[in-house]
């Protein structure tokens, strides 16, 4: 038992020790949040600069959408591998050198004098960010004594959460005084100051595993995640039968085919698949790729609302982002508190069923006369939702491996964050522009035939057509927003009825026992044997060989 966890003397004064080691945590806490949030707020950051960047670099959509997401395809292929590493080889030389890398690879970014370097750039920062994000969360599974893990992992999740807010918001307020380049300053200066923290308070660990690294493992991991994920972005935007996205399906079907093949039968796996009899995990799983497949998906649609239909500036809509977050954070710090008194069930269900009803409510009052107060409480209740359910999720799946593997424990979570907000952004989005598409039918068809494929394309093509169109301009913008907030409600719509289908999946399968989690490997492997001792009991006359063969 650990010293924080022996009731002290009320009348003894406090120990220095005691109170010195809880100090170095609150900044183990501060550092590792720290780096965190410049991950995470590099994965949005980029969105609302599209402008500057197809302006300054001549840059196309589809390349564009190459600069956002190779971030992410990177980020989330090697997340596994290098979670691993850091348990292996020390987590915090590993979190030390991709904070290095990831501020190289920002200034390199900012540098970029062509979309092909700005594109190899955030290639590269999205591997430096898979070797900073899962160490993270494993620098708290590892350093937090058992008492207090869950509160700081709730502020890491509230973090990991509201990130991408926090980077709309520092990008907005960029894009809206300086110049594109200028977007990388917050996260190069983020990791500097993790860079520092980690130095100085952060401690060396590392565990000691038998048996050689599964490097196999590691390459199909990558490969599996890698291909879905490229497939998943290129999709909705060539097409399904597109060269590129049948290569990404094939890798990553493939992939993740040969990866649980080999996993169940080396010695040494870099991801034990048994984890996943844990009913806890898996349910989890479902809840967080979920939960950030909407919410990616939801920033994605959300910010055109605010800034093409009600005409706000970037800061402004992203200003407005800001009441979930503000709703969101304190309530992942106490969920985990909330789950070990009413268990993971109640927590997922409930969590999940105001997560699509704040989506429903905005689906169903988004407006153009409405104006922001239209979806200013879906915002409140989605983000209560997403309060209620992420951290217990994060906290199922971290506890569900021993700590000598709590790196791959944090890149499963991250991996799953990752690939759900892929999927979110190309689902939504797709959904968003066949609405919009629908919704003007014929209007553009009187426009000559560049303008009118311009304004088909979205609605910032109709803004730009609008602003050349003099008197005319007005009514084209009326069609378009209309149009656009009739994709959006379709969008979210179908955001909120793959939330209920996910809340009622953990809700059946979740293990209904108080405390949150329901076993770790090791638990599960003791009650295989427990069950087994019973299976082989002597058994009544008349059994058969081949009964007792089927029991084995």
């Amino acid at each position: 038992m650990s010293t924080e966890a022996i009731a002290p003397n009320r009348d003894a004064p406090p120990d220095p020790a005691v109170a010195a080691e809880a100090r170095r945590r609150t900044w183990v806490l501060v550092a590792v949040c720290t780096g965190l949030i410049a991950v995470v707020a590099s994965v949005s950051g980029l969105n609302v600069a599209q402008g500057q960047l197809a302006a300054d670099l001549g840059a196309t959509q589809s390349q564009l959408l190459w600069v956002i997401n190779g971030y992410t395809i990177a980020l989330a292929a090697l997340l596994l591998p290098i979670g691993a590493i850091g348990d292996r080889w020390g987590r915090k030389q590993v979190l030390m050198t991709g904070l290095v890398v990831f501020v190289l690879a920002n200034v390199a970014a900012a540098f970029s004098g062509s979309v092909n370097q700005l594109l190899v750039a955030r290639i590269v920062a999205g591997a430096a960010a898979a070797m900073i994000m899962p160490v993270t969360l494993s620098v708290i599974t590892s350093t937090f004594p058992e008492e207090e893990r869950d509160r700081a992992i709730g502020v890491w999740a509230g973090f990991a959460g509201a990130g991408g807010i926090l980077g709309l918001l520092s990008s907005s307020i960029v894009v809206d005084n300086f110049t594109w380049p200028w977007v990388f300053l917050a996260p190069t200066i983020l990791a500097a100051a993790a860079f520092a923290l980690t130095f100085k308070v952060v401690p060396a660990s590392r565990e000691d595993h038998e048996g050689q690294f599964d490097t196999l493992g590691s390459f199909l991991s990558a490969f599996a995640v890698g291909g879905l994920v490229l497939a998943v972005h290129e999709g909705p935007e060539a097409g399904w039968s597109d060269p590129l996205t049948v290569f990404g399906l094939t890798v990553g079907i493939l992939g993740a085919a040969w990866f649980a093949w080999w996993e169940s039968r080396v010695e040494t796996p870099l991801l034990d698949l048994r984890v996943f009899r844990n009913r806890s995990l898996a349910s989890a799983s479902i809840v967080l790729m979920v939960l950030f497949a909407m919410m990616m998906g939801l920033f994605l649609v959300i910010v055109q609302f605010l800034q093409a239909v009600l005409g706000y500036s970037a800061i402004k809509a992203s200003l407005s982002l800001m009441p979930m977050a503000v709703v969101m954070m304190p309530l992942s710090t106490v969920a985990p508190r909330i789950a070990s008194r009413i268990g993971y069930r109640a927590m997922f269900t409930v969590g999940m069923g105001l997560f699509a009803t704040g989506l429903a409510m905005m689906a169903s009052m988004a407006s153009v006369s409405g104006g922001y107060w239209s979806v200013l409480p879906g915002f409140l209740v989605l983000g209560v939702g997403m309060g209620l359910a992420q951290t217990p999720a994060t906290t199922a799946i971290t506890a569900s491996l021993p700590v000598e593997e709590q790196g791959v424990a944090s890149a499963l979570n991250d991996t799953v964050r990752e690939f759900g907000g892929a999927l979110g952004i190309a689902l939504i989005g797709s959904v968003l522009s066949a609405g919009y598409r629908a919704g003007l039918g014929s209007s553009a068809d009187a426009l000559p035939p560049q303008a009118a494929e311009a304004v088909n394309s979205g609605i910032g093509g109709a803004s730009v057509v609008a602003s050349q169109a003099g008197a005319a301009g007005e009514q084209i913008m009326a069609v378009a927003r209309t149009a656009f907030v009739d994709g959006l409600s379709q969008a979210l719509f179908i955001a909120a009825g793959i939330s209920v289908l996910a809340g009622l999946a953990a809700f059946f399968w979740t293990p209904a026992q108080h405390h949150a989690a329901d076993g770790s490997l090791e638990e599960i492997e003791e009650l295989e044997i427990l069950e087994h001792s019973i299976e082989l009991e002597p058994e009544p006359e008349g059994t058969s060989d081949v009964e007792v063969a089927l029991v084995d």
